[in-house]
């Protein structure tokens, strides 16, 4: 199925290829926004489609012996929805929820085995992400144990920042409470501190990032290495034809030879 929506690029994986493939993914995805607590797959569900946010977050959700759930990870505009299915296995790893609305693109696993058999740049493309995102695991793990309610959650909204095109986003201080196992007490008065030293504002479920500096003050080094491992990596000689991108102005002319 053709994409013909007016949605642009933004996904960080797909930018990172050849414009030939992404061209090819293009005429093959499916478009449509992300809904607020939509539940895009259950633990254990057979991928049908990998999911390629362009804004938005998603949360890969844990289980708690208490029925409360707690967030491996979360995946933005730099990653994808899928990456086991590289490493061999069919299905989720994880309840997949919508934290922050946007919008991405589903591609099937059918065309997704074509195109990472047709372009090398693709597949290398998705082993990249799926090693960042094994290094948030991780992160997150050590991160969780750690770190203070107000260091996480600023590491978060740093994170949902940098994921979003615009600003404000939605983002409810009950579903971040849940996702980072905090009462929704503790993320309201950490919210109001963040709020009079003028790094964020927040009314009515909407979120601004106001001062990244003083947000950052207040995050953990976490941030720093969980960003560092999500940065597209330029690998030496790689083709330039990568620098113009799919849906972006600046596209006036590139090679789109294979």
């Amino acid at each position: 199925m053709q994409d013909i929506s007016p949605y642009s690029t933004f996904n960080r994986v797909i930018r990172s290829t050849r414009l030939v493939a992404q061209e090819f993914l293009a005429e093959r995805w499916e478009t449509r926004p992300l809904e607020l607590g939509e539940v895009l797959y259950e633990e254990g569900q057979t991928f049908t489609h990998a999911v390629f946010p362009h804004t938005g977050v998603l949360s890969l959700l844990a289980a708690t012996p208490d029925g409360k759930s707690l967030e491996k990870a979360s995946i933005g505009n730099e990653g994808f929805l899928g990456f086991t299915y590289l490493m061999g296995a069919s299905g989720a790893i994880s309840r997949t929820v919508v934290q922050v609305p946007g919008y991405a693109s589903w591609v099937s696993m059918d065309d997704l085995d074509e195109a990472m058999e047709r372009f090398v740049c693709v597949r290398e493309a998705m082993l990249r992400y799926s090693v960042a995102l094994i290094s948030q695991l991780m992160e997150t793990v050590y991160c969780n144990s750690t770190h203070t309610a107000e260091q996480r959650i600023s590491r978060w909204l740093l994170q949902a920042h940098d994921r979003m095109e615009q600003q404000p986003f939605m983002l409810t201080q009950e579903s971040l409470g849940l996702a980072l196992g905090l009462r929704r007490a503790t993320v309201s008065e950490t919210w109001s501190s963040l709020m009079r030293s003028a790094a964020i504002s927040y009314s009515r479920g909407s979120v601004a990032v106001l001062d990244r500096k003083v947000l950052r003050d207040h995050a953990c080094d976490c941030y720093d290495r969980i960003t560092a491992a999500a940065l597209p990596q330029k690998r030496p000689g790689e083709n330039n034809d990568a620098e113009h991108r799919l849906g972006d102005p600046r596209d006036g002319s590139g090679d789109t030879s294979g």
